[in-house]
């Protein structure tokens, strides 16, 4: 199921988010995959709640669909076998125009891999955003589709039952974000990858597979080297992904000649690529998210499986030319490349490494949990394997957004966590960019203006206390999913590791209790 959200299509600021929705061939349970770009206004736009792909094609034939105002298209498609995102996007628009929106899949999805990606284009119609986690491409590729091609010619903007309120409740929330020292200066100045020197200044930067909690060459790769190197060679620092975006948070990374490479890699694809596996070259890190975004593979995963194949012995940490011939093979479709392709978890069993960093068989983000305590139970509990989106403690743990919580202690993490699970499943159903949770969470105001943004737009009266119930029903029907699925308490811890070996430079180990992780969802 490919969604937008409640806002999608009408002219709320930061309305741009999409959902892919299905069972996860990584963690073998429910799976909310997000993603940015162009598709889920164009979507909205043209009337459509949803896209949902049911079944299953016979034979081994790739198909294209073809969704305008009228309607819908599907049809074969041969000559798309095996194209990366770039080319296969490149086909589309000499096909269809400029005046379209794709959705597709690469090399990774085609032959199903559990790391495998959606890929949904941006403004440049380029394939850089990705509903990354939990194999979604693979789910894609095994519907026999490669690529949904959105003709948005005719697409008409949605708009509101009180078109005054909602003008006025926009204003203020553009306004909340433009003053937020987040939203209105550190992302757009620098990205996400901002998080690089906080993180490795608080001791909680996953350095070498998770051994160390800072990482020497972390200034080498941080967001304020990144806009450096993007404006010194002609890219850009502040780019928005999406038409409406006011935070901006992405960029154009250009090579030394000054041609396009990619789009600015954010923070989890930095920390992966880079102090993950020991890397510190920009360049390296940037061609590796180009491959990642071409052959659709989730750059998290990709860069949690490099460094567990590194531990193993496949390479020596620090080496970027090793990581980037890793990464070819998967798009290759190698016998390693297929290996590697699965994730981390397979990778872990094939080659005999105990030390590896997932939750549900999903691969843990770029903080660690030791060190973030409160990220930690949200790594443990949440319905989607280790997500830190799914409820970003971050904020209380490391950024004094939202109050703070002790980051090295376990007191207080379990309701922080459980509060901030509530709060994103109930953002990301309204189809607004999850960054605007900082303002939410600092500013009252702003969080009232989304309220009567959406009230405005579909007449309704939501209270505050009618978005947390929205996202507790979401949580419950997602863990009712989860437990049909054959999941237990058990499942919701993270790996033994973490418990017994100590994170330096504080030499802390996680500490909240397994009985305290099984109250999360009491409430």
């Amino acid at each position: 199921v490919i969604a937008p959200g409640l806002l999608s299509g009408s002219k709320a600021a930061m309305s741009g988010r999409i959902s892919v929705g299905c069972k996860s061939p990584l963690t073998g349970g429910i799976k909310e995959a997000n993603s940015g770009g162009q598709p889920a206004q164009v979507l909205a736009k043209l009337g459509y709640a949803a896209i949902v792909l049911e079944g299953k094609p016979k034979g081994n034939i790739l198909y294209k669909i073809f969704i305008n105002d009228e309607g819908c298209k599907i049809e074969p498609d041969e000559s798309l076998k095996m194209l990366g995102n770039y080319d296969l996007i490149d086909k589309m628009k000499s096909e269809y125009g400029e005046e379209i929106a794709c959705i597709s899949i690469g090399q990774a999805g085609e032959m199903k891999l559990a790391s495998a990606t959606i890929a949904f284009t941006d403004m440049e119609l380029r394939p850089t955003r990705h509903a990354g986690r939990g194999g979604v491409g693979a789910v894609m590729g095994a519907k026999g589709v490669k690529v949904i091609v959105l003709d948005g010619s005719n697409a008409k903007t949605k708009e509101a039952k009180d078109p005054e309120a909602f003008k006025d409740a926009n204003r203020r929330l553009v306004d909340g974000l433009k003053k937020h020292p987040i939203t209105g200066e550190g992302l757009p100045k620098y990205g996400t990858n901002i998080l690089t020197n906080i993180v490795n200044e608080a001791g909680a930067y996953p350095a070498f597979n998770f051994k160390q909690g800072t990482f020497d060459g972390a200034d080498k790769i941080s967001g304020e080297t990144t806009a450096e190197v993007e404006e010194s060679r002609g890219g850009k620092a502040t780019h928005g992904c999406h038409r409406g975006c006011v935070i901006r948070c992405s960029g154009i990374y250009v090579d030394k000649n000054g041609n396009y490479l990619t789009k600015q890699p954010e923070y989890e694809t930095v920390w992966a690529h880079g102090g993950n596996c020991g890397i510190d070259d920009l360049d390296t890190i940037a061609l590796l998210d180009r491959l990642d975004d071409d052959y659709g593979i989730d750059t998290i995963e990709m860069g949690a499986t490099i460094a567990v194949a590194m531990e193993a012995g496949l390479a020596k940490f620090g080496d970027g030319e090793a990581a980037v011939r890793l990464v070819k093979e998967v798009g290759q479709g190698t016998p390693l490349g297929r290996i590697l392709g699965s994730g981390a978890e397979v990778t872990g069993k094939v080659f005999g490494v105990e030390r590896v960093p997932v939750v549900k068989g999903q691969a843990l983000p770029a903080y660690d949990p030791r060190a973030v305590q409160g990220i930690g139970v949200t790594y443990a509990t949440s319905t989607m394997g280790a997500d830190h989106t799914a409820g970003y403690a971050v904020t209380a743990n490391l950024l004094n957004v939202g109050g703070f919580v002790d980051p090295l202690k376990p007191e207080g993490q379990v309701e922080l966590s459980r509060n901030l699970q509530i709060a994103t499943a109930a953002i990301d159903s309204t189809g607004m960019c999850l960054f605007i949770a900082f303002a939410l969470l600092d500013q009252p105001e702003t969080f009232q203006a989304l309220l009567d943004l959406i009230n405005a737009f579909y007449g309704w009266n939501l209270t505050g206390d009618d978005v947390t119930e929205l996202g507790k029903s979401i949580l419950k029907n997602e863990r009712d999913f989860n437990i049909r699925a054959g999941f237990t308490s058990q499942h919701d811890r993270l790996p033994e590791f973490f418990l017994r070996e100590a994170l330096p430079p504080h030499n802390v180990t996680f500490a909240v209790k397994e009985e305290d992780l099984d109250k999360v969802f009491n409430w």
